[in-house]
């Protein structure tokens, strides 16, 4: 499973109301370290199916969700458990340290 689009609209189902942890991804289409990102979370989206939901928010496209989490530069990626945001990393990072990072919060 690849990760999901999400806007401001079903922010708070996909995210907020998810049974599972889930991992955001926060981008931007201008912005170059997001490219570069954008393969390593598809595959750790898919190399954790069923242990974490993967989405990415365009921040252009949703503005509130990044306003409301204080995203401040791209890319950002946050871990939310049960509606609440458990941790922030921000910049890009190799699959093993993402893959670290999210293995310690779920």
């Amino acid at each position: 499973m690849s990760s999901i689009a999400v806007t401001d609209s079903n922010f708070e189902a996909e995210v907020l109301k998810s049974e599972e942890p889930v991992l955001v991804d926060f981008w931007a289409e201008w912005c170059g370290p997001c490219k570069q990102l954008t393969p390593i979370v598809d595959k750790l989206a898919e190399d954790m199916a069923g242990k974490i939901k993967v989405v990415k928010i365009n921040i252009e496209d949703a503005p509130e969700a990044p306003t409301k989490y204080g995203v401040r530069g791209v890319p950002t990626l946050m871990i939310f458990k049960g509606g609440e945001l458990v941790d922030t990393k921000v910049g890009g990072m190799p699959k093993s340290q993402l893959a670290e990072w999210v293995e310690g919060n779920v």
